[in-house]
């Protein structure tokens, strides 16, 4: 059994989000899937099974399985790539707990084909209050995560969470976002999932089915760029269409070991 470490949202080794990918010849046991993604100790490891035109795929946190990754679908495409499982000029077909997504190649970058998951207003609750400690302009939810809206970057960047209260939060994690400084990108963001074994995590594919159609609303465009500003940071291209988003972005593999 091979294993391979993606880099994902990046085109430079030891930036972005680091995701384990793992090709299965042969259905696996769950229990030894949570075992290899506590092993790997990486925000996702990803297992890939054959299932028809595409690839059945899992994602697991050191923690727990989760509905929808980004980072680690974009590794995995990379990796069907790269290792010649796929042609480059094939689509990469997923089957997920979040129903059909898919992946194509463009020239040096993968665009990510993923549903929209908007959020909706809610009051505040008091646990984001008490665990984020800074002025909140606004509170959405949808059905993965709380969406928080800052006033600034400097807010979004200077943030220092109290994880252990967010643990009690009930959804998968938090995203804050804010407007960029910077004029060549749209916004910001950050994102913390301390519940789920993510502290923070460094660039959130996921996080952006919400922050695109949020942002789209509020910039009057479909075409963004966006940066996570998080230690390691990643840049991402997102594009709205109808009820799906477009995530684009760039991978490199960090290695491949063999699994005893």
């Amino acid at each position: 059994m091979v294993i391979y470490q993606v880099d994902a949202f990046t085109d430079k080794i030891f930036r972005g989000n680091p995701a384990g990918v793992c090709i299965l010849k042969e259905q696996a046991d769950e229990k030894w899937m949570q075992e290899v993604a506590m092993e790997m100790n990486l925000s996702e490891t990803a297992f890939l099974q054959r299932q028809g035109d595409g690839f059945h795929l899992r994602w697991f946190t050191p923690e727990t399985e989760v509905d929808l990754c980004g980072h680690a679908t974009l590794a995995s495409s990379h990796i069907l790539w790269e290792t010649g499982v796929l042609q480059m000029d094939q689509e990469a077909v997923f089957y997920t707990m979040s129903g059909r997504i898919s992946a194509k190649k463009d020239r040096d970058t993968i665009v990510l084909n993923f549903p929209l998951e908007e959020e909706h207003p809610v009051e505040t609750p008091d646990i984001l209050k008490l665990a984020l400690k800074v002025p909140i302009l606004y509170t959405g939810k949808n059905r993965i995560d709380y969406l928080v809206l800052v006033d600034d970057e400097n807010t979004v960047r200077s943030l220092r969470p109290e994880l252990e209260v967010l643990k009690n939060l009930g959804t998968r994690g938090v995203i804050v976002t804010s407007c960029s400084n910077n004029p060549e990108v749209d916004f910001v963001s950050r994102y913390f999932a301390p519940g789920a074994g993510i502290p923070e995590d460094p660039v959130t594919g996921s996080a952006h089915c919400c922050l695109g159609p949020f942002w789209s609303k509020r910039l009057g465009k479909n075409k963004m760029n966006a940066l996570q500003v998080s230690k390691r940071g990643g840049t991402l291209k997102v594009t709205i269409d109808s009820n799906r988003v477009y995530i684009a972005g760039k991978a490199v593999t960090v290695f491949r070991a063999d699994m005893g």
